[in-house]
């Protein structure tokens, strides 16, 4: 029981900082980050973003694009790590999640190809269907279904194949169920703060 116990902290402790983690990769880390200079492209429409944005570096390297219809996300919205590394694709109907959110582990090699992390479908800004993740080592992780928001069935496996309690399934699936709302939230933070001045 106590291994259990242990191995249940360490996961929850591990997708709270894989959350942060990715969501901190948008605009870099440290002392880069902060020397380094962000540029909205954008436009207006009555006093609200509307049309095409991107956010990037002065130098021409893309964290953001996706676009606004009078102040609300809408379409989908694509994010980049400092690196160039694909972090997270948003699609939005209206400012509300709705579709497949996917996000992707940072590369475990400087330039190399991300590695898929989370498969999430939405509906009207809930979750809605299947939500299926991976360990970084690409072998599966979880697999959730929801209904309107509640978890109807969850499933999930360790690093090395073995299939987790369903107890423990299900204990994992509120965990990253946070941790993702936190990334989703850190992005979408980003993108509030780095808004088109409509003044």
């Amino acid at each position: 029981m106590v291994g259990r116990a242990a191995a249940l902290k360490a996961r929850r402790f591990a997708a709270r900082t894989a959350a942060a983690l990715l969501a901190a990769q948008v605009l870099g880390a440290g002392a880069a980050a902060a020397a380094e200079t962000l540029v909205v492209t954008g436009n207006c429409r009555d006093g609200a973003p509307n049309g095409a944005y991107e956010l990037g570096t002065a130098d021409g390297r893309v964290r953001v694009v996706g676009a606004f219809a009078k102040g609300r996300r809408t379409g989908t919205f694509l994010f980049w790590a400092a690196s160039g590394a694909r972090i997270a694709v948003i699609p939005y109907d209206d400012d509300a999640k709705a579709g497949t959110v996917a996000v992707w582990h940072a590369p475990a090699i400087p330039g190399g190809e991300p590695r898929r992390k989370l498969e999430s479908a939405y509906s009207a800004g809930v979750l809605h269907g299947l939500t299926r993740s991976w360990h970084a080592n690409g072998k599966r992780r979880a697999e959730y279904r929801y209904e309107r928001g509640e978890l109807a069935a969850a499933a999930a496996w360790s690093e090395s194949g073995a299939a987790l309690p369903a107890a423990e399934a299900r204990g994992l699936a509120a965990l990253d169920r946070a941790a993702d709302a936190a990334l989703y939230a850190g992005l979408e933070r980003t993108v509030a703060e780095h808004a088109p001045r409509c003044d």
